[in-house]
């Protein structure tokens, strides 16, 4: 479902200031594949993410969504691929909304346009339904304002809208960076939980060791623009903080086990 090819991206390229964010880096997932990626600040991951989604150009290399080659195609164009959630839990909603109003956006993206107006008995229900995969209570207000609810409600709320279309691709920006720990445990499981039922496709980014190996299928961790560790299967079940913090020391030839990471 997702094929990146030898991707490089070097910012402020010939300045002072040059950085060069990925060095040749390769990706595959299969249909239905969670990959959690983990890295310090500074490792690629944002930039791998932001490559994906389209939001800059990458240097070198290919990427492929559903067998779409989907390398020079600007943002927009690529949008109709990818659901995406953000970390600022106030990006992916609108506040002054409802939330049945906030629902009926994200169902009817990319659809024409017509001339009816208001959100059905049917379709109320319908989100009613899909609003109880939360487990937050948010069926039963939704005529609620979303700027009434709390960062965490937004965020799940954010996640189901992001979903709604069954996106070829699904990508989750540290999206649960912003929120306190009770509240950011609620909106993973309600992730795996979406992910799960719809067999979605999902690339999600953290900074939280634990997190990264609680959930999805498979992990990767980046380091200096690289991809240098991929595990999966049985190999990442078993997997704890202090055997992966071992194991990215061997493979990046570096002792510095990263603060953020040792923080998170």
């Amino acid at each position: 479902m997702l094929d990146v090819q030898n991707i490089k991206k070097t910012f402020n390229p010939g300045t002072v200031n040059e950085k060069t964010a990925l060095r040749d880096v390769s990706l595959h997932m299969e249909e239905g594949q969670f990959v959690t990626v983990i890295g310090g600040n500074g490792a690629g991951k944002s930039t791998l993410l932001n490559a994906v989604a389209g939001v800059w150009p990458v240097d070198g290399g290919r990427i492929t969504i559903g067998g779409v080659d989907v390398t020079y195609l600007p943002e927009h164009k690529r949008a109709k691929y990818i659901g995406r959630v953000f970390q600022d839990p106030m990006m992916g909603t609108a506040a002054t909304m409802q939330i049945d109003e906030n629902l009926a956006l994200a169902m009817r993206r990319g659809r024409h346009r017509t001339l009816r107006i208001g959100i059905g008995k049917s379709e109320r229900a319908e989100y009613r339904e899909m609003l109880k995969i939360l487990d937050l209570g948010l069926e039963d207000r939704l005529t609620s304002k979303v700027g009434l609810l709390s960062g965490g409600q937004r965020q799940a709320l954010t996640l189901l809208m992001a979903t709604l279309q069954k996106p070829k691709l699904l990508l989750l920006d540290e999206h649960t960076a912003a929120l306190d720990p009770k509240t950011a445990a609620k909106v993973l499981d309600a992730t795996e939980r979406i992910v799960g039922k719809d067999h979605l496709t999902t690339l999600m980014i953290t900074h939280n060791m634990k997190d990264a190996i609680a959930h999805g299928d498979r992990l990767i961790m980046m380091y200096n623009g690289r991809i240098v560790i991929d595990v999966s299967g049985e190999e990442k079940k078993k997997l704890t903080v202090h055997q992966l913090l071992e194991l990215f020391g061997k493979v990046s030839g570096s002792d510095e086990a990263d603060d953020t990471l040792l923080l998170s």
